[in-house]
Protein backbone atom coordinates (compact mmCIF):
# COMPACT_ATOMS: atom_id res chain seq x y z
CA UNK A 1 0.00 0.00 0.00
CA UNK A 2 1.56 3.44 -0.66
CA UNK A 3 0.74 6.42 1.14
CA UNK A 4 1.46 10.27 -0.27
CA UNK A 5 5.04 11.81 0.70
CA UNK A 6 4.50 14.90 -0.80
CA UNK A 7 2.07 16.76 -3.31
CA UNK A 8 3.36 19.34 -5.80
CA UNK A 9 2.61 22.11 -7.64
CA UNK A 10 3.75 21.01 -10.72
CA UNK A 11 4.21 17.31 -12.26
CA UNK A 12 8.27 18.60 -13.03
CA UNK A 13 8.25 19.31 -9.03
CA UNK A 14 7.01 16.02 -8.48
CA UNK A 15 9.39 13.85 -10.87
CA UNK A 16 12.56 16.15 -9.19
CA UNK A 17 10.93 14.72 -5.62
CA UNK A 18 10.76 11.14 -7.12
CA UNK A 19 14.52 11.35 -8.86
CA UNK A 20 15.50 12.48 -5.10
CA UNK A 21 13.39 9.65 -3.24
CA UNK A 22 14.77 7.00 -5.50
CA UNK A 23 18.48 8.09 -5.49
CA UNK A 24 18.30 7.54 -1.60
CA UNK A 25 16.53 3.99 -2.27
CA UNK A 26 12.54 4.68 -1.58
CA UNK A 27 10.47 3.21 -4.19
CA UNK A 28 8.53 7.01 -5.10
CA UNK A 29 7.15 7.05 -8.08
CA UNK A 30 4.96 9.83 -9.74
CA UNK A 31 1.04 9.39 -9.77
CA UNK A 32 -0.20 9.04 -12.75
CA UNK A 33 -2.81 11.45 -13.29
CA UNK A 34 -3.99 11.85 -17.21
CA UNK A 35 -6.02 14.84 -17.31
CA UNK A 36 -3.32 17.13 -15.73
CA UNK A 37 -0.88 15.89 -18.56
CA UNK A 38 -3.18 16.71 -21.13
CA UNK A 39 -3.89 20.19 -19.70
CA UNK A 40 -1.47 21.60 -16.73
CA UNK A 41 -3.61 24.07 -15.88
CA UNK A 42 -6.05 21.56 -13.81
CA UNK A 43 -3.30 20.61 -11.27
CA UNK A 44 -5.47 22.60 -9.12
CA UNK A 45 -5.15 19.92 -6.28
CA UNK A 46 -1.37 19.38 -7.03
CA UNK A 47 0.40 16.51 -8.22
CA UNK A 48 1.08 13.52 -5.64
CA UNK A 49 4.15 11.44 -4.77
CA UNK A 50 3.51 8.59 -3.74
CA UNK A 51 5.74 5.66 -1.98
CA UNK A 52 5.48 2.15 0.11
CA UNK A 53 4.14 2.93 3.51
CA UNK A 54 6.71 1.09 4.86
CA UNK A 55 9.24 3.62 3.88
CA UNK A 56 7.21 6.87 4.48
CA UNK A 57 9.34 7.71 7.88
CA UNK A 58 12.51 8.12 5.63
CA UNK A 59 10.83 10.57 3.32
CA UNK A 60 10.35 13.81 5.41
CA UNK A 61 14.19 13.68 6.26
CA UNK A 62 14.98 13.64 2.87
CA UNK A 63 12.65 15.93 1.65
CA UNK A 64 13.71 18.28 4.96
CA UNK A 65 17.35 18.43 3.38
CA UNK A 66 16.24 19.34 0.29
CA UNK A 67 14.50 22.62 1.51
CA UNK A 68 17.63 23.07 3.75
CA UNK A 69 19.63 23.02 0.88
CA UNK A 70 18.07 25.38 -1.48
Amino acid sequence: MSVPIAIEDSRAEAKLITGLLRTNGLAALVSPNAVSRLEPQLQLQGVRVPAARSQEAAAPELLADRAGAS
